[in-house]
């Protein structure tokens, strides 16, 4: 496992890689995949909508509340959402690019702010006590996640929750084709999807107050698209699958680590 310091070094590889998106031919593909692809059955299946709206409540009433929107880029889906509806709002990334246009965007409200840092040094990210830390698509991007862990901890205020959102890597089909694909990927250095490990170390330090699996049985949608039915009856397939991973992945151990994706809320014990 990667130390602080070490972990510090990969990230500013990972500025560099965000700020240009230099990315080789298998990224683009996977890129593609993941963007065309996966991200169409979640809309398909409703997925997006259901997750975005369950982060608005996870989150609560924002007028009293600190909140942090970590690895934001220049604005994620409630990026806003947060900034105008809370009492003090700091968006952070790496990206200065992606910041100074998220500042842009933030400009007309007194209480938010973007800044560009390192959310794991002291000296260019000191702020701490937030009671919402907002993290789609982020906690993956740390190798050693007991650093990770103990970082987040230091930096909410007692009772301050984690909203995530976060690819995993638990099924077997899954698992193989990561496997093959990962010696190519531009960006491997900084791409790892949970493990059943990373999971229980989130767990076992943290309140998992509710979590969801997305992507379990639904993940086969790809096949429903080639059968000669009607986009209506596709759709009805997919949604009942992506009901039954929802539902069942918020108690079932085995149902959570068939899905492809994790979201879900924990609180500062």
């Amino acid at each position: 496992m990667k130390t602080e310091a070490e972990i510090i070094e990969i990230n500013k590889k990972q500025k560099e890689f965000y700020n240009h998106k230099k990315k080789n031919l298998p990224t683009r593909i996977w890129s593609f995949v993941r963007e065309k692809t996966l991200k169409q059955i979640r809309r398909d299946i409703g997925v997006l909508n259901q997750s975005y709206d369950l982060h608005k409540e996870w989150f609560g009433d924002l007028k009293d509340k600190k909140v942090l929107d970590l690895g934001c880029f220049s604005g994620n889906n409630l990026t806003m959402y947060l900034a105008e509806n809370s009492k003090e709002f700091i968006g952070l990334d790496l990206s200065d690019i992606a910041i100074a246009k998220l500042n842009e965007r933030l400009k007309h409200i007194p209480t938010a702010k973007a800044v560009a840092a390192d959310f794991l040094s002291e000296t260019d990210f000191p702020d701490k006590d937030f009671d919402v830390i907002y993290a789609y698509g982020v906690l993956h991007h740390f190798q050693n996640p007991d650093v990770l862990i103990a970082k987040l901890n230091e930096k909410l205020a007692p009772g301050g929750i984690i909203v995530s959102y976060d690819p995993l890597e638990t099924s077997l089909p899954i698992k193989i084709i990561r496997t093959i694909y990962r010696p190519f990927q531009s960006d491997k250095d900084w791409e790892w999807p949970f493990t059943k490990k990373t999971y229980y170390k989130f767990h076992n330090t943290f309140h998992v107050i509710e979590r969801h699996g997305v992507l379990g049985k639904a993940k086969w949608y790809f096949l429903i698209n080639l059968l000669p039915i009607s986009e209506e009856k596709k759709q009805a397939i997919g949604k009942k699958w992506h009901k039954q991973d929802w539902e069942a992945s918020t108690t079932s151990d085995s149902h959570l680590f068939s899905c492809m994706q994790l979201t879900m809320v924990m609180q500062k014990k």
